[in-house]
């Protein structure tokens, strides 16, 4: 089989290159092309173009790059005209993938199958009727989505796991290392326990959020180290305007290693909540945001969900604490720690709504379970389109 897989993100990359692993172990004729990063050409294919070239974040980025957006956009349905894959796979970035979904449906007789749902239940769920008309195949990696998609829009779905489970799960399976071991790795003193701060993988999470987290946190510094994970996309001195002043360490590419020896994290909302609940740390969503009192009117009348944690999203009820716009203050976040550290109720509490996290996960193995019904469905379909002619 052909395949054309389209991410905009480097998490995309990450996701659509295990996948395209576990396409390969039951395709055995596996041909990729796609729109991607480097550890998708590591697996194997044509790659297109970097997802560097299509990854404008923000407004005022997105408007002084549209005329590259829209080059991007025309050369990638010309593109997949021109190669007729057997399937057209879209990995989240609804704003770029959306458009090429609309195309291929309009235009071709491709299907176009869509891996890991934008998060239209949050925000945009006008772009369900998008889905819906131009999207055969939805592939899912939040239970949560199953009564989005299937009750409450009547779009049936594939719910096959979560990766991030199984990633966290594949480190801890193969990781030893004591917390001397860590600590002397990344040259940190081993005499007092960690508070990970994860502030974020973009210039502007770090800026927004960081400084009133290192605040808040080094209230305990007498008795315990802070950790920041430092992001690997960011130059190292970025860090050092915020850290200043502090008594504070910063390590890159440990983001697994500093949660796995870690008592409690300060966490910015994304992957890193669901991340760090799987790997057993309390801890608190801090999450800033611009005019703080418009956004916490506009989450109590117009966003659709209560929550913006995976893990708590992932409960249907809150788990972890969420201070976010006009609650995230660094005395809050102090008073949070403070209920968790050393030891409590609250910590109990917290670990236990983790079990419960785990348990609604359910499946393991991602990737192979998207594979095998990605591939049942192309060999059924090509079956059908062989009994019609």
């Amino acid at each position: 089989m052909k395949y054309y897989i389209i991410v905009g993100e480097a998490s995309g990359d990450l996701h659509a290159s295990r996948l395209m692993r576990s396409l390969k172990s039951v395709d055995a004729e596996a041909d990729f092309r796609f729109f991607g990063g480097d550890l998708m050409l590591a697996v194997g294919g044509t790659r297109v173009k970097h997802y560097r070239e299509l990854a404008y974040m923000g407004f005022v980025p997105v408007l002084l790059h549209l005329r590259t957006i829209f080059s991007n956009m025309a050369f990638c349905k010309r593109d997949i005209v021109a190669w007729r894959p057997d399937v057209v796979i879209l990995v989240d970035y609804p704003g770029f993938n959306l458009g090429i979904a609309k195309y291929v449906r309009a235009h071709t007789d491709i299907p176009v199958y869509y891996y890991i749902s934008p998060k239209i239940w949050a925000w945009k769920e006008y772009r369900i009727k998008n889905i819906k008309r131009d999207v055969d195949e939805m592939f899912s990696i939040l239970p949560f989505e199953i009564s989005f998609y299937e009750g409450k829009h009547n779009y049936p779905i594939h719910y096959v796991g979560n990766p991030t489970a199984d990633e966290v799960a594949d480190f801890l399976a193969g990781y030893s290392d004591t917390f001397d071991g860590f600590c002397k790795a990344n040259s940190l003193p081993a005499d007092r326990p960690v508070i990970a701060l994860l502030a974020g993988s973009r210039r502007q999470e770090i800026k927004d959020n960081l400084p009133a987290m290192l605040e808040a946190a080094s209230r305990y510094a007498d008795k315990y180290q802070l950790v920041v994970a430092g992001a690997p996309s960011i130059p190292h001195d970025y860090y050092d305007k915020f850290t200043e002043g502090y008594e504070v360490s910063v390590v890159y590419d440990q983001t697994y290693p500093l949660l796995a020896h870690s008592r409690a994290a300060l966490v910015t909302s994304g992957t890193a909540t669901l991340e760090t609940a799987l790997f057993g740390v309390p801890q608190i969503v801090c999450y800033e945001t611009p005019i703080p009192k418009v956004i916490a009117f506009l989450r109590r009348h117009l966003i659709k969900v209560r929550f913006i944690s995976l893990v708590n999203l992932i409960a249907g009820r809150e788990v972890v604490p969420e201070l976010v716009a006009d609650t995230f203050t660094v005395d809050n976040i102090v008073n949070e720690l403070g209920r968790l550290l050393p030891d409590g109720v609250a910590r109990a509490r917290m670990l236990d709504g983790y079990a419960e996290v785990k348990r609604l996960i359910g499946r393991k193995g991602a990737p192979d379970n998207a594979a095998e019904a990605m591939l049942r469905l192309l060999r059924s379909e090509c079956g059908n389109h062989q009994e019609s002619l």
